[in-house]
């Protein structure tokens, strides 16, 4: 057997592979009520009969504002549960295990009239102005996360994933280069990310694994370093977090000298030395489309799951194809057995 066809157990989570399906937003016409509909109950069956692992279901926001457009998916309420639900049974039912991306885009807040966030300056010059968030209103922002992951844990999630990453509330307020305040989200630039998983931690099954995506360095002028993501990744450990989720970038603008890879495997370093330096598992992203390239990143030790994006959306039996390459063979659903 491969290494990425091996199992793979975190706590209470047993994943048949080692591949998982990345979250990206599908910005469904028709999810304007954040709830999803018959595009993703499609969209993510056809990847759990596609042999993946896991699939983790694209950022979902804690309140309407929150979403990055008014497509995307949000459980901001008790009535979006059912629809949620609706697609993880289908998901279970072949063998795959689901996870919820649960976010806040802050001032990445594209269709929100006025955008909140850690301060006041746009993510770019013709974006929108966000407006500061109050000390009061960061706290309510914690418990919205802890209610969405509940509502993610009634809706029959194996998994969640914070988004820490990409530019995004979380990511926004424990960058130097974005948050700006003097109050305690701002002396301590972990601290919010903190004070989320350790509100979510509270609404989850005890043997249920925290999962949480970052920026390992970031592409801005004077965006911060490895270094800084270490140390805010040895924070979340502490806090509550189970397995990191490592990407790069997506900060904002304006450009700095370093620059994103455009090569396959680019981010896989930065993956390697946060688990390395946390002592806890690690997913890698980006550009591993090539199934003896996520074999070598699992077989090498850099990382413990590959994530699989864009190759996904063009490919739902990504996986199987991969394990078929690998290992000469792999579980297809019987209706589609003659196929192969």
């Amino acid at each position: 057997m491969s290494h990425l066809g091996s199992p793979f157990t975190l706590k209470g989570l047993t994943l048949r592979n080692r591949i998982v399906m990345s979250p990206m937003c599908q910005y469904s016409v028709d999810a304007e009520d954040g709830k999803p509909n018959d595009w993703h109950f499609v969209h993510y069956t056809s990847r759990a009969i596609g042999g993946t692992g896991l699939i983790i279901i694209e950022m979902t926001d804690v309140e309407p504002d929150g979403r990055i457009s008014n497509r995307d998916l949000g459980l901001w309420s008790d009535e979006h549960v059912p629809a949620f639900r609706r697609v993880i049974d289908e998901i279970h039912k072949y063998g795959a295990k689901a996870a919820i991306q649960v976010a806040h885009a802050g001032r990445k807040a594209l269709d929100a009239e006025v955008p909140v966030g850690p301060w006041n300056e746009p993510f770019e010059a013709n974006a929108k102005k966000p407006r500061a968030l109050s000390t009061e209103e960061v706290w309510q922002l914690v418990a919205k996360f802890a209610d969405a992951a509940r509502r993610a844990v009634e809706a029959g999630v194996d998994t969640i994933e914070l988004h820490g990453a990409h530019g995004y509330l979380i990511h926004q307020f424990h960058s130097p280069l974005i948050n700006k305040r003097d109050d305690e989200f701002g002396r301590d630039y972990a601290k919010f990310g903190v004070e989320v998983i350790r509100a979510v931690k509270k609404v989850l099954p005890p043997d249920m694994p925290l999962m949480m995506r970052i920026s390992a360095v970031e592409y801005a002028e004077g965006g911060y370093d490895l270094d800084h993501s270490i140390k805010l990744c040895q924070a979340y450990r502490d806090a509550g977090v189970d397995l990191f989720d490592v990407s790069s970038g997506g900060e904002g603008g304006p450009a700095g000298p370093r620059k994103p890879g455009n090569f396959p495997g680019y981010q896989v370093p930065f993956a390697r030395a946060i688990r390395e330096a946390t002592g806890v598992p690690v997913m890698a992203v980006g550009m591993l489309d090539d199934p003896r390239l996520a074999e070598s990143v699992v077989g090498n030790g850099d990382a413990d799951l590959v994530a699989i994006g864009r190759a996904m959306l063009r490919n739902p039996y990504w996986a199987v194809d991969a394990l078929r390459l690998l290992d000469g063979k792999a579980n297809v659903v019987k209706a589609y057995e003659r196929g192969y």
